[in-house]
């Protein structure tokens, strides 16, 4: 008896749509995690302290790659909204999932800052500053939102212990935190006079809005891990998200005093600013690499005792790139050959710690592990 296989039916569209779809049920917003760490291998390389043959093309490629991922998760996360609400709110109303939404923030910003930085030399000045322009405002609408709604839900919504305190908190605190490091960027770009004294005011005032909140939320991190000892395995890559506001920060105040050097601000004004980076950014700067050796500590204990990938891992790459930035800032303003050299080990633990959570991403897409829902 001869058995006939017969064609398989094409899958139709509908189909494809359904399958898509269904992919997008359990993808949270702490995917955007992985636009920002692409696109600070963008920001930070353009400003590194040395000339390397073809590192601006590079970089150019890798923000036009972030550029595409935004673009692809934003529409993913529209699919979600759309088709599994009531996942989306079960993702606001899971403590270890809400503070994630900086992260929309955070990854607008770190891709429109990346237009001007470099994306400028395939599109154009003029281009540019319109994509930063369009990405700035709408980043850091939703980074103030998220600084008052994740602690709102915090408060009302969540049932919090002690013991659950986490690094993940401080994601929506330090959204705003970018804005202010990234807006200095549009200033040149406005008429002078008030409207660019305005913006980087504004950048300052955000400064202090996240520099003091994330000083209300660093202790209770702190006290956790001294009281409660490691973190789960999984969650361990979350401890570099501390670096995040100190090298942010330290990037931000040597921003301002860049901006106002060039005459937005009158004197002496200017100068303190100038001054400000310096005795800000250097003791910031050193507790960003005491945290750095304990958190690298960590995870070193942590890969000793099993852990694997996870897309906590991509806290190994924007805080990083932060810190990289605010190396670059500080080599720039004390002339220590100490800080450019700090910036280049920095960065290339950066590359290094993307291309690792980049590979295991994708391979994650591609086996379905990573969009499964979560056990």
């Amino acid at each position: 008896m001869v058995t006939v296989a017969h064609p398989q039916a094409p899958t139709s569209p509908a189909a494809t749509t359904t399958g898509i779809t269904r992919a997008t049920r359990h993808l949270g917003p702490n995917w955007y995690a992985a636009v920002m760490g692409t696109a600070i291998i963008a920001g930070a390389g353009a400003t590194l302290p040395v000339h390397v043959p073809g590192l601006r093309t590079a970089c150019t490629a890798v923000w036009a790659l972030s550029l595409l991922m935004l673009a692809a998760l934003l529409a993913a996360r529209t699919l979600h909204w759309v088709h599994h609400r009531d996942q989306a709110r079960a993702h606001l109303l899971d403590p270890a999932v809400a503070p994630f939404y900086g992260c929309l923030s955070m990854a607008l910003l770190a891709v429109g800052g990346g237009a001007v930085l470099v994306g400028e030399d395939w599109i154009g000045t003029t281009a540019a500053v319109a994509l930063d322009a369009v990405l700035f405002t709408a980043g850091t609408v939703v980074g103030l939102a998220a600084a008052v709604a994740i602690p709102y839900l915090m408060v009302v919504k969540h049932r919090i212990e002690p013991a659950h305190a986490s690094p993940v908190w401080l994601l929506p605190l330090v959204a705003p935190m970018v804005s202010a490091a990234l807006g200095p960027l549009l200033v040149p770009h406005l008429p002078q006079g008030q409207a660019q004294q305005t913006l980087l005011y504004a950048c300052f005032a955000m400064f202090g809005l996240s520099l003091l909140a994330t000083l209300v939320m660093l202790p209770m991190i702190f006290a956790r891990l001294l009281t409660g000892g490691p973190y789960p395995l999984a969650l361990t890559p979350a401890l570099f998200l501390v670096l995040g506001p100190l090298g942010q920060s330290t990037t931000a105040v040597n921003k301002f005093a860049d901006t106002a050097a060039s005459g937005v601000v009158p004197a002496p004004y200017d100068q303190g600013f100038a001054v400000f980076a310096v005795l800000y950014g250097v003791p910031v700067m050193g507790f960003a690499l005491l945290w750095l050796a304990l958190a690298g500590a960590m995870v070193v204990r942590a890969r000793r005792h099993g852990m694997r990938f996870a897309m906590t891992w991509w806290a190994f790459t924007f805080p990083v790139g932060t810190c990289v930035t605010g190396a670059e800032g500080l080599g720039k303003h004390t002339g220590l050959a100490f800080y450019d050299w700090l910036a280049l080990a920095l960065y290339a633990l950066l590359l290094t710690a993307w291309a690792v959570a980049l590979t295991q991403t994708l391979r994650g897409l591609l086996n379905g592990g990573l969009l499964a829902a979560p056990r």
